[in-house]
């Protein structure tokens, strides 16, 4: 039997990046997945039709139907759910709807961003656009929270449950911009607030991180694809030590399948120490470690 064989997910962000290779290592080892998310097919051809949608993101073509499609070609069972997290009437009818299914949900997963065109990097906060700072925070910890909210009332039932919020960075140094920074720092300390209010419900909360991410935008931006993005090292050094969205993914299925990861609550993980811990590897055989690498090729090389 898989190890999550029998075990119900919501994964909140799945329709891109991390959200999406965390919902596909989640089916990997067997267990149901709602991918939720605002990109739908039906979604990207109102766009392609030249008609303002309030769905997708910034024109990317991935949508929350392929992702469930690819979770239950990896052996799980995909359920794609349309979703705005902004909206909590929506998140509401999500959890209903898994509570009408499924009776009961073991692991949430808060990756819903929506940051990355708001995000003005390189100028002091003091030049940052209050709207889009705002929004950010809307989009990148609010719907967290809503999220959380709905979904954890399933797991107190059962008196069981893992949630894992994913963040950028295992530590609490700078991350460059103000709103970036508060963003994701603020979704680790959500994480250590739901744990301690958890703890009596057996509910674990926790954070993860994973490194410099090879997802489907970034392998765009370097024009390349996962069949030869090694290339992608010519136009910056460092992503020579990229992952696939798959090792995080695999480390939230490690943590998902360890009986003893209640020990774990209330801290932020990254998926190259847990790769060590658990002994995964990448979907392409290797181990890369973010850590290591921007020790000794960014901090130390100034």
């Amino acid at each position: 039997m898989k190890p999550l064989q029998g075990k119900i997910a919501v994964v909140a962000g799945a329709t891109r990046g991390a959200g999406r290779g965390i919902a596909c290592m989640l089916g990997e080892a067997g267990a149901t997945v709602y991918c939720t998310g605002r990109s739908t097919r039906a979604s990207l051809t109102v766009r392609q039709n030249g008609t303002d949608s309030p769905f997708g993101l910034a024109g990317r073509p991935e949508t929350i139907e392929e992702t469930a499609e690819m979770v239950t070609a990896r052996g799980g069972v995909g359920i794609p759910i349309q979703v705005d997290h902004t909206i909590e009437a929506q998140v509401k009818t999500l959890f209903e709807q898994v509570r009408a299914e499924q009776g009961r949900l073991n692991i949430l997963v808060n990756d819903i961003w929506g940051g990355d065109e708001l995000s003005e990097w390189g100028k002091p906060f003091w030049e940052l656009s209050i709207e889009k700072g705002v929004l950010m925070q809307q989009r990148g910890v609010y719907t967290h929270v809503i999220t959380s909210r709905y979904g954890v009332p399933l797991m107190i039932e059962r008196q069981q449950g893992l949630i894992v919020e994913i963040t950028d960075g295992d530590n609490f140094s700078y991350r460059g911009n103000l709103f970036y920074d508060l963003a994701k720092l603020s979704v680790i300390r959500l994480a250590y607030a739901m744990a301690e209010e958890l703890r009596p419900h057996h509910i674990t909360a926790l954070a993860v991180t994973p490194g410099f991410l090879r997802s489907e935008a970034m392998l765009d931006h370097f024009g390349v694809t996962e069949a030869n993005w090694q290339e992608g090292a010519k136009k910056d050094p460092h992503f020579i030590a990229s992952e696939t969205p798959f090792y995080v993914g695999r480390a939230v299925a490690a943590l998902a399948a360890d009986p003893n990861v209640a020990s774990k609550s209330g801290q932020v993980f990254s998926s190259w120490n847990l790769a060590v811990e658990y002994g995964f590897t990448d979907v392409d055989g290797r181990q890369p470690h973010w850590g290591n690498y921007y020790a000794e090729h960014v901090v130390n090389q100034g």
